[in-house]
């Protein structure tokens, strides 16, 4: 190693990370229980150590420093220095070169190496052993980073709740194929940045984008070896820092700002989904990446013998929010992406780990408290993945007030009613209805049930109407990953097929589950690809899939996905332009703002309590009304048709018939109106109808 000399001062413990301020520097890292830190430089590629610098201050637990000469560019990394106890949860190893918490951003990557492990691999003590390899060489760097970027007038367009529909889209999957990019832009920020591909989202008339994990995230050791790759994402080693994949060859963090801007241009919100119940360096056998070799005890949960890590996410840890530093990187990344890259909200995943304390999830943790009383986080969009793999992980509709849940009951539902399963009924009117069962409560709204049929993990659309079973082979696991309960129906064949009569129907029952989606009361959720028939050809798991299987296409549609696409279209637009189904408030003990539902059989009465509890009944009609506009939506999964009679004491009694999913018409404008008192409605199908004082 290269001796330079150079000039340490002080320093604040105030800022974590390292914070250029324009003259030089400042290094500080949280560490309880160490008894060094040095600073590692290194040059310009990474590949030589050229100074290490011991920190030369230790206040309020914090490590730091001021270095002069150090400028924006720099490369580093950290050496922590103390007990390596595994038996009483310390693992430190000054021998692994780590990634500071805080860092702004990640040059070079993970070269999956044994020396990334604090013990020897192949040990007959297994992690009690002791690695004294130098990981610095296979290990990525930090970067000190200048913040400063030219915003211009980003304006946020703040979108209404009650107003919004998000679209689940992943950077590269939505990017790398596209027909109209540069190579250099496909499968990055700079590609998402590009007209063309907003173009899609303006055209398809969604209101936000949520990006799948867009922090830092490596490729696991094990897909590797197998020669798949984390594709997902929901491994992060850095909440700080974007991930190095995703921006452009020449780039920087500023290309994902420039995205955030161009998509806020456009009118559409970005939501991050993020990774802070767990991190990347799994249980006692995983790798020493950060937090393991800064303070191993303080960053995760330990269990009662503390060689081992309680987990709740089944990746092998849990991250300690009831620790206040712990706490305090989580709030300061969250706000680090608000206020430094301007994005619009957050998806949580896992979110119940946040709320726990052990075996007890509460609404009123200290994360979830911090979040509700926090000046920058609490004005943002913030929704929950509310279960866990833990005891009692599962807490839809327990999260507290300001916050949405993804409703998985919402997708089992619906699909259960369309394939046409007995007993549905009543779930499917509290679904459309917001599932107020769950979520009607210390005045939260409707709007904090994401309702969606189809997400990243499971099925597409057009494979829960293609596949009965999963076909998850590519993940090279036996098929054994991935859920086997999908509430799917193949439509008579398993797979693809030429036979035009399966793949009608295929195509009534992908518009009539995306018409009741858009019928709704709650916040829409459409998983990228959905709209143009985009296959996974039965992988209901692909995490591990960064091919074609996983990758959007537009070009060279099939007729049926463009006509697909068409009427996806005309059912946001329908839905945007009926303040009807977008609500502020719930509707099953009537509205204040005049707004009521009332639940029709097919000869146009309302539902009985025995009609409700009949198990057979497949047919409903839910009529939504106000002083000026009334909606009339004729659901039937039955395998025939039903004749519904059409209600007369509405504005002008002449019924206009603005979506049909059996013949894939829409008529948002103009439209004959029904001169008949009855109307069939076809097996699998959805009509909607108008009636407007207008």
């Amino acid at each position: 190693m290269s001796k330079f000399e150079f000039t340490v001062l002080e320093g604040s413990p105030a800022t974590l990370g390292a914070t250029w301020d324009g003259s030089g520097t400042n290094f500080a890292i949280f560490s309880a229980h160490a008894t060094k830190v040095e600073l590692c430089l290194f040059d310009s590629r990474g590949r030589r150590e050229t100074a290490r610098i011991p920190l030369p201050e230790y206040t309020d637990e914090v490590w730091h420093g001021y270095l002069p000469e150090v400028r924006p560019g720099q490369l580093y990394g950290y050496r922590v220095h103390g007990p390596y106890d595994p038996a009483n949860g310390h693992r430190f190893n000054p021998n692994k070169l780590v990634i500071d918490p805080y860092a702004l951003e990640l040059q070079g990557d993970i070269r999956w190496h044994d020396a990334v492990f604090g013990y020897r691999i192949g040990h007959s003590r297994d992690d009690l052993s002791f690695d004294r390899r130098d990981s610095a060489f296979v290990m990525p760097k930090c970067v000190v980073v200048d913040p400063a970027v030219t915003w211009g007038p980003d304006i946020r367009p703040n979108i209404p709740w009650a107003e919004t529909i998000i679209y689940e889209a992943h950077v590269k999957g939505m990017t790398a194929r596209h027909p109209d990019l540069p190579d250099n832009l496909r499968g990055n920020f700079g590609g998402l940045a590009d007209p063309k591909v907003i173009d899609h989202l303006v055209k398809l008339g969604v209101t936000a984008i949520e990006l799948m994990p867009t922090q830092a995230f490596f490729d696991d050791r094990y897909l590797i070896e197998k020669g798949l790759t984390n594709y997902w994402g929901y491994n992060t080693v850095g909440f700080f820092a974007p991930a190095t994949r995703y921006i452009s060859p020449g780039a920087n963090v500023h290309e994902f700002k420039l995205m955030v801007r161009r998509l806020h241009e456009a009118g559409i919100e970005v939501i991050l989904d993020v990774v802070y119940n767990h991190t990347a360096e799994g249980n006692q056998m995983g790798p020493t990446l950060s937090f393991r070799g800064i303070d191993n005890a303080s960053y995760y949960i330990l269990a009662d013998d503390p060689r081992y890590y309680f987990d709740t996410t089944g990746c092998g840890n849990t991250v300690d929010l009831t620790h206040p530093r712990v706490l305090q990187m989580v709030m300061d990344s969250l706000r680090y992406w608000v206020e430094a890259c301007h994005v619009d909200g957050f998806r949580f995943d896992l979110a119940s780990s946040l709320g726990r304390d052990r075996d007890q999830f509460s609404p009123s943790a200290t994360f979830l408290d911090a979040v509700r009383q926090d000046p920058v986080l609490s004005k943002v969009k913030m929704i929950a993945e509310p279960w866990d793999t833990g005891a009692n992980g599962y807490q839809v509709g327990n999260f507290p007030p300001g916050w949405a849940e993804w409703n998985d009951q919402y997708r089992d539902t619906v699909r259960s009613y369309w394939k046409g399963d007995a007993a549905v009924l009543p779930a499917l009117a509290s679904r459309l209805m917001g599932t107020a069962e769950r979520f009607d409560r210390r005045g939260r709204r409707p709007w904090a049930s994401v309702n969606f049929v189809t997400a990243h993990d499971g099925f597409t659309l057009m494979d829960t109407v293609s596949y009965n079973d999963k076909h998850n082979d590519a993940n090279k696991e036996d098929n054994r990953d991935g859920h086997s309960d999908n509430r799917s129906w193949n439509c008579g064949v398993e797979g693809p097929t030429d036979d035009p009569a399966v793949r009608d129907l295929r195509d009534q029952m992908r518009r009539a589950m995306m018409g009741t989606l858009l019928l709704s009361q709650g916040t829409p959720m459409i998983l990228m690809g959905d709209e143009v028939g985009r296959t996974q050809g039965g992988n209901n798991n692909a995490y591990c899939q960064d091919n074609e299987m996983n990758w959007l296409k537009l070009d060279e549609l099939d007729p049926r996905d463009a006509a697909f696409c068409e009427f996806l279209r005309g059912l946001i637009a329908m839905r945007r332009t009926r303040p009807l189904l977008s609500q502020p408030d719930f509707l099953h003990k009537g509205n204040k703002r005049g707004v009521d539902v009332c639940w029709l059989r097919p000869d146009g009465k309302e539902m009985s309590e025995e009609d409700w509890h009949n198990p057979e009944a497949r047919t409903l009609g839910m009529l939504l009304r106000n002083k000026t506009a009334s909606l009339l939506a004729l659901f039937n999964s039955h395998y025939e048709s039903v004749s519904f009679h059409l209600p007369q004491e509405t504005h002008s009694a002449h019924w206009v018939r603005i979506a049909d999913s059996h013949t894939g018409e829409l008529h948002l404008r103009r439209a004959p109106a029904e001169r008949h008192r009855r109307l069939d409605v076809p097996a699998r199908g959805l009509i909607v109808l108008e009636d407007s004082a207008e």
